[in-house]
Order: structure tokens, then sequence, then C-alpha cells
């Protein structure tokens, strides 16, 4: 019985490997088939290059489309967002107005004046508020030497810098200690100083603002400003020395921002403090003028939103054109190999090689029109630069101007349309292929 064992033994062990070997056998076809196909496929593409080529084109075209809609529609928002952060994109503005309802025992038309004791309440109703200032202005006579012009004169306090995202060019702003001590020091905006000074340096020199002697501590850069605004022919001066002009004992108006507050709560309390403090209905809203700029910028949000959906819709519209042409050179492929894939079936081609072979051939006429036009939209965005926006509309605006920036975000997205295109652009005319009866396929004249 040894023997027998022995003999039945010993094929055993040979064939314990075996599975390992059919596993790599297996995997080697894969691989040999897959080359095959792909090779098949890139001789195909050669037997009618021009159409190919023409195909490839209108693929490149479509996503070079779709990567430059989506980079105008994110510098649209980048755009919008740069216009109000010149502003200052967190400033809640208050200002005072006439009631419109009778609250009270007080009649509608009663004017609201806003006092000392309403800057002590802001601070108290907003406790993580990051700046508050006051702000009065009025149109004075400034004159520097033989110069004379008509300006706007604020008195605000030093928070009013980071509110506004106010930027120094030469010297410095208004600081507490100015404002304390009642300091006679004036800040100028970009064209006031221009207009007193030309190119003169101005830190330093005097000025009389309503016969009024002040001394030049700082030049601000230039802000974004549209025809109607005087935002750059200004003077800024102490809050405190304003009473050297005229009577500070009513505020004309509140400005602040705070530290990432839900931005309409704090508007609701604001109205609601105000109401109880000077007695009017808090949904009197024409007794007391608040300006929200994140609601501003919110609303703008939701355009831009809508805006890079329908951009983003027409590139796939236009990629799609470009997807139709693939398709319709794909079907016309399968007519003319029609005995081809006869023969490919009669030596034992399955469904899914036939499928896999034509879809193969579709995938890599996408893949490379896209990474043709993907290159082509860097080459536009670079060449282009900026587009006109904000700087049509006013001066010093270019940073509100749109700016083609091709992201990594963009072409994921533009990625993963040419894909979708691709695949529902050559599974119809794969499919056909595959369902072709092998038969009538060899029939096939």
């Amino acid at each position: 019985m040894s023997p027998e064992v022995a003999t039945v033994e010993a094929p055993l062990s040979a064939q314990a490997p075996k599975p390992h070997t059919d596993i790599s056998d297996a995997s080697a076809i894969r691989r040999v088939l897959v080359r095959d196909v792909l090779g098949q496929a890139y001789s195909a593409m050669r037997h009618d290059l021009r159409k190919t080529v023409l195909t490839m084109l209108g693929m490149a075209w479509g996503i070079a489309t779709v990567v430059l809609l989506l980079a105008y529609g994110d510098g649209f928002g980048r755009a919008i967002q740069a216009i109000w952060d010149s502003y200052g994109s967190t400033a809640v503005g208050i200002y005072p107005g006439r009631t419109s309802q009778q609250a009270g025992g007080n009649k509608a038309g009663t004017q609201i004046h806003f006092t000392q004791e309403d800057v002590e309440m802001i601070r108290n109703v907003v406790p993580l508020v990051k700046h508050v200032s006051r702000a009065l202005d009025m149109s004075t006579t400034v004159q520097a030497g033989a110069r004379s012009f008509t300006f706007t004169t604020l008195g605000i306090d030093p928070g009013i810098q980071d509110i506004w995202n106010l930027s120094v060019s030469s010297g410095r702003f208004i600081n507490d200690e100015d404002n304390y001590s009642h300091a006679m020091y004036a800040v100028l905006g970009s064209e006031t100083k221009d207009k007193l000074f030309s190119g003169m340096p101005a830190v330093g020199e005097e000025i009389r603002i309503n016969g009024v002697a002040f001394q030049v501590v700082g030049v601000m850069n230039p802000r974004m400003q549209e025809a109607d605004n005087d935002d750059n022919r200004v003077v800024y001066i102490p809050f405190h020395s304003m009473d050297t002009l005229q009577s500070t004992h009513y505020v004309g108006g509140l400005w602040l921002d705070s530290f990432g507050l839900d931005h309409t709560k704090v508007v609701k309390s604001i109205r609601d403090s105000f109401a109880a403090a000077h007695s009017f209905k808090s949904n009197d809203e024409r007794a007391v003028f608040v300006f929200d700029a994140q609601k501003q910028l919110e609303q703008f949000g939701v355009i831009t939103i809508g805006l890079k959906i329908l951009l983003a819709f027409i590139g796939t519209v236009t990629l799609g054109i470009g997807g139709i042409g693939l398709m319709n050179i794909m079907l016309v492929s399968v007519t003319q190999r029609t005995r081809e894939i006869g023969v490919e079936k009669a030596l034992g081609a399955r469904k899914r090689d036939i499928l896999f072979q034509f879809l193969a051939e579709a995938l890599v006429i996408t893949a490379i029109g896209g990474i043709c036009g993907i290159l082509l939209s860097y080459l536009v965005s670079f060449s282009v630069g900026s587009l006109t926006l904000y700087s049509a509309l006013a001066k010093y605006g270019e940073a509100g101007d749109i700016r083609l920036i091709v992201s990594v975000k963009i072409i994921l997205i533009a990625t993963t349309i040419l894909g979708f295109v691709g695949v529902a652009s050559g599974m119809f005319p794969a499919v056909r292929a595959a369902k072709l009866d092998p038969i009538e396929a060899l029939r096939y004249e």
C-alpha cells in the first residue's frame, strides 16, 4: 500500500501551487487582452485620422469652454468679495431717522438723535463687538497755502480704520491718544492730498479747516470710488476735535464690526436696543437706518452661485455638442468595421470585449481632447489676464475686476463633466457594436 500512497501523494503535492499559476496566467491574459484592445483602438483611430482629429478638437473646445466659464464664475465671486472687502465687508452702519409709527406716547415723525449713551449701549448689547466708531461729517472749506477747496470733514474714532478697511499711504492714522487729547491732527484722503499739495509731501504740513489750524499726520491710499462718491476727497479728524467746527453733542452715526457673530442677530439686537432707548417700535425701520454689509454680500453671493450654475450648464451643453460629434464618428466606425466585429466574435470575442474595445476608443479620444482643452484654457487664462468689471464703474477699482484663474477644483469639476460626456457618448455605439450578430456581421458588405 505504501508505494501506492506515495504515487498518489506525489501528484497531489505537485498540484498544490497550481491555483496560483492559474491566477497569474489569467492576469497575464487579461493584460495582453487590454493591450490588444487598446492597440486596435489606436489603429482604428489612425485609419480615419482626419475625423479623429476633428472630433478631438471638438472635445478640446468643449472642455476649454467649461474650464474658462467656471474660472469666470469663480473670478466674478472673488471680484465681488474684493469690492466689499475694500469698503469693509463686516461693517454695520447705524444712522438716526424719523419714526413712521406712533409708539409710547410719541407721535410719528419724531426725530431720533444719537448721543454718547448710545455708544455705550452698543458696546453692552453686542458684547463681541470688535470696534465701534462715532461718525460726524460736515462740508468744510480746507485751505493749504494759497489753495482752497471744499471737502467733507469726518470726525471719527480710530476704530473706523479697521471697520472701513482703510490703509495709510504715508504717516499714520488717528489714534486713541489724539482723540482723548482733542489733538488738532488730520488725515487726508488721496485726492484731497493731490489737490492741496499736488506732488509735494503733506505729512507734517498745516491745513486750515473752516479757518481752524490742523496738522497733517497721514495720507490714505486710494479707495475704490464710484463717480458720485467722495471717498477719496475727505479729511479725517479725531471725533473729539470736531467740536472746534460744530457741536458734537449729537452723534451723526455709528459704525461697528464684530467677531463672527450672526449678522442678522446683531442687526435685530441693535434695532431692539435703540427702540427701547428711544421709545419707538422695533419694526419701524425708518426710525433707525441700519446698513449691514454682510447682508449685501450674501445677496451678491446668491447671484454669484446662480451665475456659476448657469455658466457650468452652458459649458456642459457646449461639451455635449462635442460629445454628439464623438458619438457620430463612433457609430460610423461601428458600421465600417462590421465585418471585423463579426470575425472577432467568430474567433471567440465576447460582448464585453467588443464593448470595451469601442468604449476605450471613445475614451482615448475624449482624454486626448480633454488634455488639449485644459492646456488651451491655461493658455487663454494667462494671456487674457483680467477682465474689466468694477474698474469700468469706479476709479481705483482694478481689484474688483475678474481674473481667470484655473484652479485645481475647476479642473476636477471639468474632468468629471468630461468623463461623463465621454462615457455617455461612447457607450451607445459600443453597446450597438457588442450586440451585433456575428453571422449577420460576417455577411455585411
